[in-house]
């Protein structure tokens, strides 16, 4: 049976419990019971004094990319800090009346997923402000499985921002634990960092194998399935193709008003996918209210199934196939207001738009060539934990 972090540290009687704790987490947080992270600590006796947040906010309403602000909790009346907002990294006066903080927030293993970036602006302020952080690990759900780990790899020269701030692929299969620890030496972090490891998981199971129901980490991230396709369908963000926001179904579908769904399926050849033509409306986001016709994603073969480069090679047969209305767009945050080189940013490839210029056949390899890492395994082997 999976045990992840915190069902670990509740189980155990750390002298620290009694100094004050501050608790980065939001409502995705649960232990093996789906009770909230913070209520159960709570109850165990844990010194909890006030709440950091992430995107979406404690109660994971938020919209994507929307400016969250402080508040008060409603379950535990404890005041909450917004770590997006007007800043992304706590403060010395945010951390003033702290001993320690605990950091537990699930994450889906995809680099543009932004709970990874909050953990590493509060692993910086905790050196700054010689505080230290404990990390209750929790497994990735896209499995642990190296082989499955797919770029492209980040310029943090030209592409670093809040969706990807240092260099690790993509998709990573690793834990937040683990890259805690691979960013603390290189980054030259001077905190006190414990990771509380997670029991019953090894690096070949995904979430479906927990033997734990999928607990939604935002308001988009509802299910596995949409986890699982989110590395590659995530980059939809960046074009004016639905993904599937404000749907049943985000991160499983695409489409737009001008698409022939028929069409697509009959031309497509992505491996490890099977589409099926679909018509939708999203109630917000892109095409609010306006008729959608595209396809469904259904992943053949999880274990070897590759969201990166099918979603890359996916946007590539659609701009070639409707060369007058596919277009790329901005998408405005509260990090990136004007929304800007947003390709660039998820894919970390720097003027990235210039790959779908070519023939298909040197996009085929350029692709190929750039989401392929075999020194990944090797660079964080040292700080794997399971």
């Amino acid at each position: 049976m999976i045990r992840q972090g915190i069902d670990i540290l509740l189980q155990q009687n750390h002298l620290w419990k009694w100094q004050r704790i501050g608790l980065v987490t939001n409502e995705a947080a649960t232990d093996s019971q789906n009770k909230p992270s913070r209520q159960a600590l709570l109850q165990a006796g844990f010194n909890i004094i006030k709440l950091f947040s992430p995107e979406h906010g404690l109660d994971m309403i938020g919209a994507d990319g929307a400016k969250m602000h402080d508040g008060i909790d409603e379950l535990t009346k404890l005041p909450v800090i917004s770590l997006y907002g007007d800043k992304l990294q706590p403060t010395a006066e945010d951390l003033h009346d702290t001993d320690i903080l605990l950091f537990d927030i699930p994450d889906i293993g995809c680099r543009f997923y932004t709970y990874l970036w909050t953990m590493t602006h509060v692993l910086e302020a905790c050196g700054k402000h010689n505080k230290r952080l404990v990390i209750l690990d929790r497994p990735n759900p896209l499995s642990g499985n190296l082989q499955l780990a797919e770029g492209p790899m980040l310029d943090e020269t030209n592409c670093a921002s809040f969706i990807g701030r240092w260099n690790i692929p993509l998709k990573h299969s690793c834990t937040i634990g683990e890259l805690a620890l691979y960013f603390y030496r290189p980054k030259k972090i001077q905190a006190d960092v414990e990771v509380i490891p997670c029991s019953g998981w090894n690096r070949e199971m995904f979430q479906p194998d927990w033997g734990l129901t999928f607990v939604p980490t935002s308001p988009d991230m509802r299910s596995f399935d949409s986890a699982l396709l989110y590395p590659g369908l995530g980059l939809l963000e960046a074009t004016n193709i639905s993904m599937g926001r404000g749907t049943e179904l985000p991160f499983q579908i695409a489409g737009a008003p001008w698409m022939n769904p028929e069409k697509i399926v009959a031309e497509s050849n992505l491996p490890g996918v099977v589409l099926t033509p679909i018509h939708f409306t999203p109630t917000q986001s892109r095409y609010k209210n306006q008729l959608c016709k595209g396809v469904k994603f259904d992943v053949a073969d999880k274990t070897s199934f590759h969201p990166v480069a099918t979603g890359l090679s996916f946007i590539k047969m659609i701009k070639d196939m409707y060369q007058s209305q596919f277009q790329w767009e901005p998408y405005s945050t509260n990090v990136n207001p004007s929304g800007r080189h947003h390709l660039d940013k998820l894919s970390g490839i720097f003027e990235s738009e210039q790959l779908f210029e070519l023939s298909l056949t040197e996009f085929q390899r350029k692709i190929k060539y750039l989401t392929n890492i075999p020194s990944w395994e090797n660079d964080i082997h040292p700080f794997l934990l399971y």
